[in-house]
């Protein structure tokens, strides 16, 4: 409670309320409607009768008109020993949003003595929600229970609302448990404080157990329902609506609701449907309007009905206007709103600020996020989020992670779910396991992660990306309400480490036992399953029934997998004419496909052509060129060999460092080709020279592979062989400072070569340990003599 307000409450009154005057200076309409009325002549008879009733009609006036200068000016003057006159005022303060003054009127209140009632606490109790006063909140509680109010429905109706606004559900649960009477409005505070706290599925458990208790829903339990609900019963809340006639009154709030819902679940010709209905249109509806068209991808009609909003109704934009248009822009309408957003004087304005980095980050604009979130005078929780969620976009991993230390570092803000759901993306492509341990143990600590579906999703993918498997399947087995982003994280983990048939029954058991819908990404990581494990028939089943069964029009990333797996087949001329007849124009990772198939089968010729058409689109595109130097050194074309080397250099290009890491006892290793700077390189040596005769690799069976090199090629080669590849000292390191049985988790930059994948075949079963690579492309896990790629990658 402000010092002030309670020095001028226990004191005598100064009648300078700033507060006040702010209150009454917007209330002139209703200042004339209350001075014109019949008790302004008592008003003035104040110090003649005390005790005049009208003078309390006189202050109920007032305080209800939002009056509170001249209700505190009057009240001074009364007799002050009644309690209505003084509930008069606390619920004057509380309704404009005076709540410390309110507060403080209430201690003046018990100070003097004056018994306070039933009425008296839900609007303290309101107050004390209102500047978020726990530990108050939970004394007048206390003297609720006291004096034997607590079963009162008004008071625990405003102790639930009070404890849900807080946070505190499990003390709104108790006080609702503990209620002998409950009416409708016990029944909403729980439903919309279940939906404030997160607890979707709750508030709707909680709407259920109310129409079985014989309560009808009233708008506001509308509306409640209609934020928490899945797609299927909105439309049954929907209907409700419609046959008790909430709807039919033309209620903009609970149509507006109606309208959100039905944006939510992408069903825009549901929601076109309720809009060009409404006879009564505000601000608020044309907002949810255009958020539905912008956030489901109709970007023409998200710009058109802005227009009409302006033109033909007469409305202008507010902040929320341009929030909702900022997720249909691409970076020059983006540029415009950002633009009109200031010429408006809307900036700054951190929801509007952190919608443009949001914009920004989405079209590869970095530098423009970053000055936007540089010179925001105000940095809330979602704006430090919405800028590390840009930098994990864009692949600025490492620009993440040090934005991330800052806020862990920062002493007033700390993470939360959204944040760690964000930044552990970086961690997975940083390839840092160990840290990423530490993160997740952090977010066990702080109870983030036991029932936090977008946390453990994030966690799926990030123990996936780092090469643990295992983990990745515990985390999703820990998820409770698995969506459709949960199975779709499993899926793809399984696929990138080549267990492409878990990927398969993984889908079926997402249809049947889930009762989850897929989408485009379901489709993406479980073509890419069949791609990665050769499954052609089962690919091409899971590519049109697509479709055919399920009405999702396969994107380009689809044609790509199909292009992975036609190409697995060796028929390269189909797989050319499947390029052809795509109904996209082909990218630089369409031909990429064709190149690696052609590698694979050693076609030059294709590979050349596709090459061509990589190179047209991504000059500096370097795998493109190395693997045409690799085809052209065992084909012996060395003349192609120098054209290549030339026109690398004149693009400014040059061959990729292979770098391979391992962590051992929470440290990360780095290795390159022949390295030898690391502390253990004579041991890591000695046990791969042991390592290399136990698999029997001989010297002389390379020159079989590469028999039409040049001869002094063939001795550099030799010199500089695969036996020091990066791939195999990290893997060595791994052998000797980890535990006997233990899985090797090694990462590669590069596309692992077949000399070493081989080896790392042979090693995983004379050392009777499982290795595990990543590589630029898949996880290879080595165990028994085998490869989960099945010697194609």
């Amino acid at each position: 409670m402000a010092a002030t307000l309670l020095a001028r409450c226990c004191s005598p009154i100064s009648y300078n309320c700033d507060a006040c005057k702010r209150v009454s200076s917007q209330t002139n309409e209703n200042r004339n409607l209350v001075t014109s009325r019949r008790f302004s002549k008592p008003a003035r008879l104040i110090l003649h009768n005390r005790n005049d009733p009208s003078l309390t009609r006189a202050l109920r006036d007032f305080a209800d008109s939002g009056l509170m200068e001249e209700a505190l000016h009057l009240f001074d003057e009364m007799n002050k020993s009644d309690t209505f006159s003084w509930n008069m005022m606390i619920k004057g303060f509380t309704s404009c949003g005076l709540y410390h003054e309110a507060l403080s009127f209430y201690s003046r209140m018990v100070f003097t003595g004056i018994k306070a009632d039933s009425f008296t606490y839900p609007f303290v109790i309101k107050s004390a929600a209102g500047v978020s006063l726990l530990f108050e909140g939970k004394t007048i509680h206390a003297t609720v229970i006291k004096l034997g109010f607590d079963s009162d429905v008004y008071v625990c109706n405003s102790l639930i609302s009070f404890y849900m606004k807080l946070g505190c559900a499990w003390d709104a649960e108790k006080v609702f448990d503990e209620m002998p009477e409950r009416d409708i409005v016990s029944w909403n505070s729980m439903a919309s404080g279940y939906l404030a706290v997160g607890d979707g599925l709750m508030s709707l458990t909680l709407f259920r157990e109310m129409m079985k208790c014989g309560f009808g829903p009233d708008r506001f339990s509308i509306m409640s329902g209609l934020g928490a609900c899945c797609r299927k019963m909105g439309k049954e809340i929907h209907c409700y609506a419609i046959r008790s006639g909430i709807e039919a009154g033309d209620d903009v709030m609970v149509l507006t609701s109606i309208l959100d819902m039905y944006s939510r679940f992408g069903e825009v010709s549901y929601a076109e449907r309720v809009f060009n209905g409404m006879s009564n249109k505000n601000i608020v509806a044309w907002n949810v309007m255009i958020g539905c068209y912008a956030r489901n991808g109709r970007v023409v009609d998200a710009f058109l009905c802005f227009q009409k909003m302006s033109e033909e109704n007469g409305l202008r934009p507010d902040v929320i206007t341009l929030i909702n248009l900022l997720h249909a822009c691409e970076i020059l309408e983006g540029r415009a709103v950002h633009g009109h957003a200031t010429r408006r004087g809307f900036l700054p304005h951190v929801v509007l600020e952190t919608a443009l980095i949001d914009m920004y980050g989405e079209c590869g604009e970095l530098k423009s996020a970053e000055v936007v979130f540089d010179r925001m005078g105000e940095k809330n929780l979602l704006s430090w989020n919405s800028m590390i969620a840009a930098y994990v976009q864009n692949g600025e991993n490492y620009s993440a992670l040090e934005l991330f230390q800052e806020l862990w570092d920062s002493s007033s803000l700390v993470p939360d779910s959204t944040t760690f759901a964000s930044i552990l993306p970086a961690y997975a492509e940083s390839l840092s396991l160990s840290e990423g341990r530490k993160l997740h143990g952090y977010i066990v600590k702080a109870r983030y992660d036991g029932s936090n579906t977008i946390i453990l999703n994030s966690l799926v993918h990030m123990y996936a990306m780092c090469g643990d498997l295992e983990d990745a399947r515990k985390c999703f087995d820990q998820v409770v309400f698995k969506d459709v982003v949960s199975w779709n994280s499993i899926i793809m983990a399984y696929a990138v480490h080549g267990f492409g048939r878990m990927s398969i029954c993984l889908f079926s058991e997402m249809m049947i036992t889930g009762g989850i819908s897929p989408n485009k990404s379901t489709f993406a990581s479980l073509l890419a399953a069949c791609s990665i494990s050769g499954m052609i028939d089962e690919g091409w089943d899971h590519f049109n029934s697509m479709k055919r069964e399920y009405g999702i029009d396969p994107g380009i990333e689809h044609y790509v997998y199909m292009l992975d797996l036609i190409g697995r087949t060796g028929n390269l001329s189909l797989a050319k004419r499947f390029i052809e007849e795509m109904p996209f124009v082909p990218t630089a990772r369409v031909w990429g496909s064709l190149l690696k198939a052609s590698r694979n089968h050693n076609d030059i010729t294709m590979a050349e052509f596709a090459a061509e058409q990589v190179l047209k689109m991504e000059h500096d595109n370097t795998g493109c060129y190395v693997l045409l130097l690799n085809m052209y050194s065992e084909a012996g074309r060395w003349e192609d060999i120098e054209r290549i080397k030339l026109l690398m250099k004149s693009q400014g290009v040059s061959r990729t460092t292979s770098r391979s890491t391992v962590e051992t006892k929470g440290r990360t290793h780095v290795f390159t080709n022949g390295d030898r700077s690391h502390v253990e390189t004579n041991k890591i040596y000695e046990v791969l020279d042991i390592v290399s005769r136990m698999v029997e690799e001989k010297e002389d069976s390379y020159v079989h592979c590469v028999s039409k090199m040049r001869p002094e090629t063939l001795l550099k080669k030799k010199s500089n062989s695969h036996r020091r590849h990066s791939i195999r000292l990290a893997t060595c390191l791994g052998l000797i400072s980890t535990e006997t049985g233990r899985v090797v988790m090694v990462r590669n930059n590069t596309r692992i070569c077949r000399r070493c994948h081989e080896f790392l075949e042979k090693a995983s079963k004379v050392t009777r340990r499982e290795i595990v690579v990543g590589d630029s492309k898949i996880f290879h896990h080595f165990s028994n003599g085998c490869c989960s790629c099945g010697n194609y990658w």
